[in-house]
């Protein structure tokens, strides 16, 4: 019998004691709050647009009831916006705004970058703080004299060359962004191409872009992003010529002075919001990876 009761201890027992029922009920409740908090946070962020989408598919005298669900679904008010005169105008000026601008702010930003972080030389900090002041700086601090320089002086009033120009000189938030990542590559791997005979131009094409697309996707993304939504810089030197106007622009015209028509304007407003939901569901790895590794290293 002894030997018996050594050969089959009592485990389903054991492991049924108050304190591990005490600690399963802990965990259950845990991963239910977690979960809870996550679902909670995932609706706050996806009702809004859902809203939107629907309302897009009402016809006018239902966007202002309570109903949430379109009683007839109304696609034909996306081919609408597309016929509203200048609205495939204002996808061209996006387009280019966006676009043109974005790249012109890589390849002027990254240069700067590697020079602040991989270069010796008296000022280095001195630059990085005057790079971190213009961070800081409003846009709107110095939008009057910079209007009166592109419009009086160079008369590119109406145009959206007052807004692309620029980014030719780099800026500030993307050169902070692309050093901090640029501090995160290995001093070895810059000293191995300059043993093999790379000058500085080779070695940041050839050595340092390669091993620096995140970051360098996470500052084209926050680039476009933010020319895509501008609404400031068009207003100010855009407003005057309808041809200049772009999607952020443009979607003030859907609001009439006396009646509006919100199931094109939330219509509108989706055709907008889709290439940067778009964009950025496709470039969100690189976007992430990017921005996380910008802070490993000060």
């Amino acid at each position: 019998m002894a030997t018996t009761d050594l050969a089959h201890p009592p485990t389903t027992a054991s492991a049924d004691t108050p304190a591990a029922r005490v600690a399963r009920r802990k965990a259950v409740l845990q991963w239910i709050a977690v979960h809870a908090l996550g679902v909670a946070a995932a609706l706050f962020f996806v009702l809004p647009f859902v809203f939107l989408v629907l309302t897009s598919l009402m016809d006018d005298q239902q966007t202002l009831t309570r109903d949430l669900i379109p009683h007839h679904w109304e696609w034909s008010n996306y081919k609408k916006v597309f016929d509203t005169p200048g609205f495939l105008t204002w996808w061209r000026n996006t387009l280019l705004y966006a676009g043109l601008g974005t790249v012109l702010t890589v390849v002027s930003s990254l240069p700067v970058a590697y020079a602040l972080a991989k270069f010796r030389f008296r000022g280095r900090n001195l630059s990085m703080m005057l790079v971190i002041s213009m961070m800081m700086l409003p846009p709107q601090v110095i939008i009057i004299p910079m209007y009166l320089f592109w419009a009086k002086q160079l008369d590119l009033s109406g145009t959206l060359w007052p807004l692309i120009v620029p980014m030719a000189f780099g800026d500030a938030f993307s050169i902070f962004l692309l050093r901090q990542f640029l501090l995160t590559i290995p001093n070895e791997y810059l000293d191995a191409a300059k043993v093999d005979g790379c000058g500085e131009l080779r070695t940041l094409l050839r050595v340092v872009v390669p091993m620096a697309k995140p970051g360098i996707a996470a500052v084209a993304l926050f680039q476009f992003f933010y020319a895509w939504n501008d609404y400031f810089g068009p207003q100010i030197y855009a407003s005057e010529n309808p041809g200049a106007w772009t999607l952020s622009y443009g979607l003030e015209s859907f609001k009439g002075a006396h009646h509006t028509d919100w199931n094109l304007t939330m219509a509108a407003t989706v055709l907008v919001m889709a290439p940067v939901i778009l964009v950025f569901f496709f470039a969100q790895k690189a976007f992430v990876e990017g921005v996380t590794l910008t802070g490993v290293k000060g």
